[in-house]
């Protein structure tokens, strides 16, 4: 059969992945981590594989200075149980930003990410950091811009 395209399947010793590097207090927190969830798979890439992680490492900075839309910061209610009978803890986003900035980028995140058995090495690639500083110079990450995420 002359002129069928193959469909591209990648091999695991073909990954090479990429740092990038975006700042938290340019975009709301959804949109951030739907730009994050896509770096982290890797389907901003031609050679996305579903089924192989081919996925690059996503450096946050800022995420002290988290944006949101609407009242979601006093509305947006994040939930644990400790097990136990009366050990439900609920805190706003608010007080969560206040105490553990990266969970609530995490949390965001990993939301985004398909729930299978990928996820949790998808979500070892991304790294946060409250403030402006980050240990990963050394890597020379790419500015993810907002040009680009659109």
């Amino acid at each position: 059969m002359k002129g069928v395209t193959k469909t591209y399947n990648q091999k695991p010793a073909d990954i090479a992945r990429e740092w990038w590097i975006v700042d938290a207090s340019k975009m709301p927190l959804g949109k951030l981590a739907v730009v994050i969830a896509d770096k982290l798979m890797g389907k901003s890439k031609t050679t996305y594989t579903p089924h192989v992680d081919n996925g690059d490492y996503v450096v946050v900075i800022n995420a002290k200075n988290i944006r949101v839309t609407g009242n979601k910061m006093t509305d947006k209610m994040y939930y644990r149980h400790s097990g136990f009978p009366g050990g439900l803890t609920e805190l706003k986003l608010e007080e969560v930003i206040e105490k553990n900035p990266q969970v609530a980028i995490e949390h965001a995140v990993k939301g985004m990410l398909p729930k299978n058995k990928l996820a949790a090495g998808r979500l070892a690639r991304l790294k946060v950091f409250g403030g402006s500083e980050h240990a990963h110079t050394a890597q020379t990450p790419k500015e993810i811009t907002l040009e680009e995420t659109k």
